[in-house]
């Protein structure tokens, strides 16, 4: 083959709330194999007004400056109907640090985190972000809410990083001559709160164990030229282009972008292992490959038009 990129990221993530609650963790892949990936990061806690902190522990360097407040762009209610799945009735910056959303039957406070204190601090190689609920419990009527905000995705960002080719030319040559096919294979594995893959400063907490932590969903949302297991998703789905477009990540592309869902719960699962797994892959020409047979064709034709004249030229000679 003239190109074969298998490359793997093994992702640990903590999330714990230091409370007596009962919280859902949503994370949503926006995967771009040719520049940043990012994900949005979402938290529902119920029994809110029983919570201290929250805390959430990422596998990679986040600076504050990367952390984008998704939750301002709930103004727009195509948004909230795509993200929802159901029609809101949404009152915008109710006050100085929430929205509020009722949809489906009940009504909900969305936090929005640029508006609060927050702390991040690198920790081993990963970064560990706070949200104190001193300055928020004044701002809440309800005691279901929702944060939300998206970070890059660096660790699958590095894992689509392209590489050099290592090897000869005539290596290389000989490569894209054998076949015309690069063949991609991706692998992520998003584990939640799974203590041997998080480092010991998080482990010492006393809260990150007592957390209720009941049910983790992640998306991902990648160009359908892509394959990815799909046997243990829990929905499919096309994104709405038009609802989402305001939304998107920069230099993301929207066209033709599926969506695949994954979900687990304590109620399946009583130890609570949160474990996604997901490969993704695709086979397409490698223009060099065309690009050398095109050579080859043109060279053949060319030495076939020269050996023909020269058979002529003997043929003429030999008969005069």
């Amino acid at each position: 083959m003239s190109k074969k990129n298998k490359l793997f990221a093994d992702d640990g993530w903590a999330f714990w709330v230091d409370g007596d609650d009962t919280s859902t963790i949503y994370l949503n892949n926006w995967l771009n194999p040719k520049g940043k990936s990012y994900m949005d990061v979402v938290i529902h806690i119920r029994g809110v007004k029983e919570t201290n902190s929250l805390n959430m522990y990422f596998p990679f360097t986040v600076d504050k400056s990367e952390i984008e407040d998704v939750s301002l762009n709930f103004k727009d209610e195509n948004l909230s109907r795509a993200i929802f799945s159901s029609m809101c009735v949404i009152d915008y910056k109710k006050n100085a640090v929430t929205s509020e959303i009722a949809y489906n039957g009940k009504t909900v406070d969305i936090v929005h985190v640029s508006a609060v204190g927050y702390t991040v601090k690198q920790v081993s190689k990963g970064t560990v972000m706070s949200i104190a609920f001193d300055s928020i419990f004044e701002h809440l009527d309800n005691d279901e809410v929702y944060f939300m905000f998206r970070i890059p995705h660096k660790s699958i960002t590095e894992v689509f990083k392209q590489r050099t080719k290592v090897g000869s030319f005539l290596t290389r040559f000989r490569d894209m001559i054998m076949s015309p096919i690069i063949s991609e294979s991706y692998g992520c594995s998003v584990r939640i709160n799974e203590a041997r893959l998080l480092p010991k400063e998080i482990n010492s907490i006393g809260a990150f164990h007592r957390q209720k932590l009941k049910k983790a969903v992640v998306t991902i949302s990648i160009a359908d030229d892509y394959e990815i297991n799909d046997a243990s998703c829990y929905r499919i789905r096309r994104l709405e282009e038009e609802l989402y477009k305001d939304f998107l990540p920069s230099n993301y592309d929207a066209k033709n972008v599926v969506t695949y869902q994954w979900q687990q719960s304590r109620e399946a699962n009583l130890k609570g292992h949160f474990n996604f797994y997901f490969n993704i892959s695709r086979n397409s020409i490698s223009m060099g490959s065309v690009m050398v047979y095109m050579f080859i064709i043109i060279l053949l034709n060319a030495l076939g038009s020269m050996m023909w004249d020269l058979i002529k030229t003997a043929y003429t000679l030999l008969t005069q």
